[in-house]
């Protein structure tokens, strides 16, 4: 789904990565950990073609993103969906059209696709709360409605973003439920988190693999989490 073969990014005369290689298969699950600074924000905006590698190889569904026209990324980018640490929502709109801007931006249909809204937010717990605006959320809810507006496309890859960062250990389990099952559905999820425990608690349920940033370089994690 994703490949970066030997990839660096320079920003400002400053090295953040360096030789970074990494395969996320289809279907499979990473965690992306590190301590802040690492990288991990700058890897995964590579991941979703926001950034482009200054050296070496990023290639998306098969295709080397150098050689990818702007609609050709666009087109891409409908194949993933994005959860960002800071729950980027339009505080006028409420949280069901909020969580539709994937689909108006595409150009669909969203009246048609009422029931199939109302079944998402029913699936992440926030069916009671369609019309409620977004600065009227709690930190979980927003994390959850930010989860829902990432899946509302039906990508094939989910990249989140300190998806927990924020909440509390209970919300913390609940989200990881909801990507454990979007991975059971067959979709690839990579999660950048500092929260070991919530790494821990997905190696109990669900084959993963976990990679380290350090000294701008991504590592297979030891068996030790």
């Amino acid at each position: 789904m994703i490949e970066l073969q030997n990839a660096a990014y320079n920003y400002g005369g400053g090295e953040l990565l360096s030789e970074v290689s990494l395969k996320l298969a289809p279907g499979s699950f990473h965690f992306l950990t590190g301590p802040s600074g690492a990288g991990k924000s700058t890897l995964m905006k590579l991941c979703y073609m926001e950034l482009t590698a200054t050296a070496g190889q990023a290639r998306v569904f098969g295709n080397d993103v150098r050689n990818m026209t702007r609609d050709d990324i666009a087109e891409a980018r409908r194949r993933i969906g994005i959860v960002h640490q800071d729950c980027r929502f339009l505080d006028h709109l409420p949280l069901m059209q909020n969580i539709a801007l994937p689909l108006s931006v595409s150009g669909k249909d969203v009246e048609a696709e009422k029931g199939n809204l109302r079944e998402l937010l029913k699936w992440v717990g926030l069916d009671h709360q369609e019309n409620a605006l977004p600065q009227e959320l709690s930190g979980g809810e927003r994390q959850r409605a930010a989860l829902a507006r990432a899946v509302i496309m039906a990508p094939d890859v989910v990249l989140a973003d300190e998806p927990t960062g924020n909440v509390d250990s209970e919300m913390s389990q609940r989200l990881l439920q909801l990507l454990i099952e979007l991975n059971k559905m067959g979709k690839t999820i990579l999660v950048a988190t500092h929260d070991l425990a919530l790494i821990r608690m997905a190696k109990s349920q669900v084959n993963i693999r976990v990679l380290r940033i350090a000294n701008r370089r991504v590592q297979l994690a030891g068996a030790d989490l």
